[in-house]
């Protein structure tokens, strides 16, 4: 099927900030494919919320770690809709285990992390790389919260020096960007902090230049003015922490 609407596919976007980029998208005229590993009834809200803002929704249930699973994915979404314009390269997992704590980070947890963070990026990209190229204009952008477990850890680094050298062995048919988000407010952060969760962000917001924390909608924004208007902007890690960086 033919689609004048240009079409975006956001991984992980049940919930968190997958969820705001893909309502964000559909919010400016995009068609969007929302994936979703695990959480179903989530992911069928952010469809209708992408539907309600005008959009048409693909659901679809894959594993990014999965080869066959992404590239049956993609096949899919380009006989709904014919083309790819941008990837949201957002599904991430992680482990709560103490950076200190070698003995409790089992070899199968830190193989997950890897396998969905890095190995599963790569995947989704390979499977879409030939419909983006295909588009006028066309878009990656890569998520990088910040966490502390190492294997989640080691994962992002490994995903920075992908957004650079994908940049360079994608262009110039598709520009290739990180976003790298601070300390974000909501379910993320509320599972990593437990019960400092309102302290410590109190504490992050103090000492953050623009006197708050990070939301899911901030890194959503930064993402479509990469996708909108930063034409000329690739293999960059954009840094959206209102400025705590730069102070520490």
């Amino acid at each position: 099927m033919s689609n004048e609407k240009p079409v975006a596919l956001v991984t992980g976007s049940a919930t968190g900030i997958g969820r705001s980029a893909a309502i964000a998208l559909a919010k400016n005229g995009y068609d969007v494919v929302v994936n979703y590993s695990r959480s179903e009834e989530a992911a069928k809200v952010t469809a209708r919320e992408c539907e309600a803002a005008g959009a048409r929704a693909l659901l679809y249930r894959c594993d990014v770690s999965d080869d066959a699973s992404v590239r049956a994915m993609l096949a899919v979404s380009e006989k709904e809709f014919g083309r790819l314009d941008v990837l949201i390269n957002n599904a991430g997992t992680t482990v709560d285990v103490e950076p200190k704590n070698f003995d409790a980070m089992k070899i199968e947890d830190w193989n997950r992390v890897f396998n969905v963070n890095v190995l599963g990026l790569f995947l989704v990209t390979r499977a879409a790389a030939p419909l983006l190229k295909k588009s006028p204009t066309c878009s990656i952008a890569g998520v990088r919260p910040s966490a502390q477990p190492l294997p989640y850890a080691a994962s992002k680094a490994a995903v920075a020096n992908l957004t650079k050298t994908l940049a360079n062995a994608l262009g110039p048919q598709i520009r290739v960007n990180a976003v790298a988000p601070g300390w974000i407010e909501g379910d993320w952060m509320k599972r990593t902090l437990a019960e400092n969760y309102q302290g410590l962000m109190a504490r992050r917001a103090k000492y953050t230049p623009l006197q708050r924390c990070c939301t899911e909608d901030d890194v959503a924004d930064s993402m479509l003015s990469l996708i909108l208007h930063n034409r000329f902007v690739t293999g960059e890690i954009i840094i959206v922490d209102g400025g705590f960086a730069s102070t520490t």
